[in-house]
């Protein structure tokens, strides 16, 4: 059964199944039945035909005798047309009269009656052998009647019964498929109005669905309104990061207009050039911005989970180092590393690290530190950016945890990378 079948056809398939097995066991069990009953109603037939003819059997010129009635052999044909044979034996079983030699039984207890199917000239036959004596006063003579007849009586009987009970299993099966397959649909209707809810409700709502389900769809239910309430959370965290993004840009566009404006009402080519530099470092500044927008969105991305590798923090603490020195040096910041010369391995996603400790040192540069100390410590193994910048005011160090604020003064930070197997490397900032 492939995954894309429906529910309920997976249901109506898995419930019909040990359905049908069971009416076939009805129907193995009937047909058992029929036979069982068909083969007691001969017996008995069998049983009266030889109880019949043992009581005409006589002892006469010192032998016995038997004068058949013709209603002790009428009573086992049947409709059917089956062959009736009888055989009467004395003590020594030799074979006295009758219209066939037949063969006789092995008696497994003291019955005086007892049955068994034999095949006797190519014919499939249920002997019936009874065991008497002569009732005579002075004769008390032991003998043995058998009785056979051929079995299209008892397979026409077991037949009709089999049938019989076929047409009640059908009605019985067909009867429980329809109350089967009602009872799905009536099951499994909770989820069509759970489907059904979601169809028809506008893709751009986000609220929760509020339906009554029985419990096993109810959990169903709150799944999806905890996936709507991070999608809300998601969608929500766009659309803070498109203001701020919109905020951020929109004043050094704005300046980058203004400049080309006022340079263009000018004509002495020295108030160009200043323009143009004013220009240069708004736009590195612009670019600068519009990276960081570019991390925080890769970073709040939930469909996104980078793989972590091993990592040497000495070389994250170079590389970082090394793109923030030009900004450094033309602000005349002294800026160095401090790095053992063992490797310091993490697992961690580099370019995460490399720009957290490129904002670290570009907040220190903006905010009055005259040095930067990149420091890699390997027990256990940090990143720390050290300043000596006039630090943050104890009432505005919680707003260093949120984008694009801004205060007067930076303090030295510290940035710890614990290794981790599972998740991305923990950053904190103690104060």
């Amino acid at each position: 059964m492939s995954a894309q079948d429906s529910l309920y056809r997976r249901l109506l398939v898995w419930l019909l199944l040990p359905l049908l097995g069971l009416g076939a066991l009805m129907l193995f069990q009937a047909y058992l039945g029929a036979r069982d009953t068909a083969d007691r109603a001969f017996d008995r037939l069998l049983e009266a035909s030889s109880l019949a003819i043992a009581e005409q059997v006589k002892w006469q010129d010192e032998s016995l005798w038997l004068d058949l009635a013709p209603a002790a052999l009428e009573m086992l044909a049947t409709d059917a047309e089956e062959r009736v044979f009888y055989a009467l034996y004395n003590a020594q079983g030799e074979f006295i009269t009758g219209n066939a030699n037949l063969p006789g039984l092995s008696a497994s207890d003291e019955q005086s009656l007892y049955y068994d199917n034999v095949t006797w000239n190519g014919q499939h036959l249920r002997v019936g052998v009874r065991e008497a004596r002569l009732e005579d006063w002075s004769q008390r003579e032991r003998f043995e009647v058998r009785v056979a007849h051929t079995r299209e009586g008892r397979e026409r009987l077991t037949q009709d019964l089999f049938q019989g009970s076929l047409v009640r299993v059908a009605i019985m099966a067909l009867l429980a498929a329809c109350t089967l397959v009602l009872t799905i649909r009536f099951a499994l209707s909770p989820l069509t109005r759970l489907r059904r809810a979601i169809r028809e409700r506008d893709p751009r709502t986000l609220a929760p669905l509020e339906l009554d389900l029985p419990r096993e769809l109810a959990e169903l239910r709150e799944t999806l309104n905890e996936l709507l309430a991070r999608m809300r959370r998601v969608r929500a965290n766009q659309e803070r990061f498109i203001g701020d993004a919109s905020h951020q840009l929109r004043t050094p566009l704005a300046g980058l207009s203004a400049r080309a404006e006022l340079a263009l009402r000018q004509e002495n080519p020295s108030l160009w050039r200043d323009a143009l530099k004013a220009m240069q470092a708004t736009s590195a500044s612009t670019a600068r911005l519009a990276v960081q927008l570019l991390s925080m969105t890769r970073l709040n991305n939930p469909e996104t989970s980078p793989e972590l590798v091993p990592l040497d923090l000495n070389q994250v603490a170079r590389t970082a180092t090394l793109g923030a020195l030009g900004a450094c040096h033309r602000d005349g910041i002294d800026l160095g590393v401090e790095a053992p010369e063992e490797e310091t391995l993490i697992h961690g996603v580099s370019w995460q690290l490399e720009e957290c400790l490129v904002n670290l040192i570009d907040n220190a540069r903006r905010y009055g530190a005259r040095r930067i100390t990149v420091r890699v410590l390997t027990e256990p193994p940090t990143l720390e950016v050290e300043d000596d910048g006039p630090g943050i005011p104890a009432e505005l160090r919680l707003m260093v945890l949120r984008p694009f604020s801004a205060v007067a003064t930076r303090a030295k930070v510290l940035v710890s990378a614990w290794p981790s197997s599972t998740a991305s490397p923990v950053l904190t900032m103690p104060v």
